[in-house]
């Protein structure tokens, strides 16, 4: 499949090729025939425009922080909104440039972002500058990402009321640690959503969210397709002694499944996207996701006996499982793919942010030598040196913990560099050591689904940053899970690629196929992407890192007790 370059810019063809596919594109998006995907990531939020055959011709991006407030991560409804039009406004900048036109209708729109988190929406008077009704709505805290881990002792109780692992991330763990904290704001609450569902609720004005993003707020049934009515009860029964107005599944989004009616962009919303007034309200917008459920779409990963690991700022792991787990694990989250199939999803706090500071460090020093500085090639170097490193890392051992790790217990984080005056301390070991860190913890839980639960799987696809070096990742990746590991082409668009893909099934899909056949048929075609194995003698080292990691954790742990923030 064609990819946009790293500028963005359609890929060259020979002799006129460049000029015909320019002026496709061009009558895509001046028809009206485009569909946009954008996602909410971590660090950058992104923009992709896709044709009739569902491949990338125009993106934008714009970056962002989250910033740490009254000791919770978060980032403001300002920054969100802003993040949104810039974003947007990058894109019709590309097209601009690109296509010499404008986008004033679209096809279809999806809305992704990081799942999980807590935005809570109460009553206001205030009218809005944008007519969005909506906007009777406020929110009432500052919204709390999945990076928070202030909410153990809620996650642990419903985990024990319910007899299912609720995570600390959930929206459900953190209504009730706001409960359990008498925060004031919780009588008010009249919805409560996800950032993927905020942003769609403002541009549709629907209450609505893609069940795989709703399976990370309360636990939903397979059977059903629906938040799990039981656990939804027993919620109601623990929190009745407050005397709350309101009953947890009238203040829940509606649950909806890929490729059902979640509602058109309005007017107003259409405003809100492309402050520039070009962009017409009126064209489908398809139930919103988690970035967990639009990585499955990405890499083709929707079908049961397969997988895929995202590997970036935070990583996570997601099996799409033939049956449910025979017993509830702190390690393992239990979701949906965006259809409705059971998931075993291994999700990890911390992934590339160490890694990438200390390729950062090794920039400082090619500048401070007056060396000209390429980061590709920087990143190039150090990882394909580390694969000449001794398989185990030579006894070295890395945490990558910027931030807690509730997979390991780790309810804050410190990053740390662990080694003995005996080790081999190398380059080679130093960075084979951290490359592994980053994948450390996701090795943890997936050696309970593959090890204690037998779960089999036919595939795994990998994407994200670890992946942008060819075969480092990879490889890495495989001697952790044992297991070959997929890239595809089309990896490095990622979720806004994906939750395009969702917003093209809503509205191109006259066989009616399911999700999982039309990406199958339509979108990959049998592509498969590009394997790599793993080796004996990568799986042994792996093995061995592992034993030293799991025995050193004692040391994080004291790192945190003893050297406050």
């Amino acid at each position: 499949m064609s990819c946009l370059s790293t500028s963005g810019s359609l890929p060259t063809g020979e002799g006129g090729g460049r000029g015909r596919l320019i002026m496709t594109a061009k009558e895509t998006i001046t028809s009206g025939k485009a569909i946009l995907g954008i996602e909410f990531g971590s660090t950058r939020i992104k923009a992709v425009l896709i044709d009739e055959e569902n491949k990338p011709i125009a993106q934008g991006s714009h970056e962002w922080e989250n910033q740490l407030e009254d000791g919770l991560w978060t980032y403001s409804t300002e920054a969100i909104w802003f993040g949104l039009e810039d974003c947007y406004a990058d894109l019709r900048r590309n097209v601009r440039a690109e296509f010499d036109c404008e986008i004033e209708h679209l096809a279809s729109i999806g809305i992704s972002a990081m799942m999980h988190g807590y935005m809570a929406f109460g009553p206001t008077g205030t009218a809005s500058r944008y007519g969005d009704p909506s906007e009777a709505e406020k929110i009432l805290a500052s919204f709390r990402t999945w990076r928070n881990t202030n909410t153990g002792a809620a996650a642990a109780e419903l985990s024990k009321l319910f007899n299912y692992n609720i995570p600390l991330r959930w929206s459900i763990s953190h209504l009730y640690q706001a409960i359990l904290n008498g925060e004031e704001h919780v009588k008010d609450i009249t919805y409560l959503t996800t950032l993927a569902g905020y942003i769609h609720w403002r541009l549709t004005g629907k209450k609505v969210l893609g069940i795989g993003d709703a399976s990370g707020m309360i636990p939903v049934d397979p059977e059903t397709k629906n938040y799990n009515a039981e656990m939804v009860r027993k919620f109601n029964e623990l929190v009745a002694p407050k005397g709350y107005p309101w009953k947890l599944e009238d203040i829940l989004p509606k649950c909806i499944l890929a490729g059902e009616d979640a509602g058109v962009l309005s007017d107003h919303g259409a405003r809100r996207l492309d402050i520039s007034g070009h962009l017409k309200g009126g064209c489908p917008v398809c139930p919103p996701e988690g970035d967990a459920g639009t990585g499955m779409v990405a890499t083709n990963a929707v079908k049961q006996r397969t997988g895929n690991v995202s590997a970036g700022t935070s990583s996570f792991s997601m099996i799409v499982l033939e049956k449910d787990l025979s017993k509830p694990s702190e390690m393992i989250d239990m979701v949906t793919t965006p259809d409705g199939s059971l998931v075993a999803m291994v999700h990890c706090n911390n992934c590339t942010s160490d890694l990438n500071a200390w390729v950062g460090l090794f920039r400082e020093y090619q500048q401070l030598l007056g060396v000209p500085v390429n980061m590709d090639e920087v990143y190039g170097k150090l990882y394909n040196n580390a694969l000449t490193g001794s398989a185990d890392c030579g006894g070295l051992v890395s945490y990558n913990y910027i931030s807690g790790e509730p997979v390991t217990g780790l309810a804050e984080g410190r990053p740390m560099f662990i080694r003995s005056a005996n080790d081999k301390f190398n380059l080679a070991n130093f960075m084979r050591a951290h490359l592994y860190a980053s994948v450390a913890v996701l090795k943890l839980g997936n050696d309970i689904l593959f090890k204690e639960e037998n779960v089999k799987v036919d595939r795994i696809t990998g994407h994200g940053g670890l992946f942008k070096t060819k075969g480092v990742g990879q490889r890495v990746l495989a001697a952790a899970l044992n297991s070959p590991i997929s890239v595809m082409e089309t990896a490095g668009e990622g979720g806004a690629w994906g939750i395009a893909l969702l917003a093209a099934y809503a509205v191109r899909n006259p066989k009616k196929l399911n999700l999982a056949d039309w990406l199958e048929e339509v979108v990959f075609a049998g592509n498969t992407g590009v394997e790599i194995a793993p080796t004996a003698e990568d799986v042994e080292g792996f093995n061995k890192y592992i034993e030293n990691y799991k025995a050193d954790l004692a040391v994080e742990q004291k790192a945190t007790e003893v050297h406050k923030l």
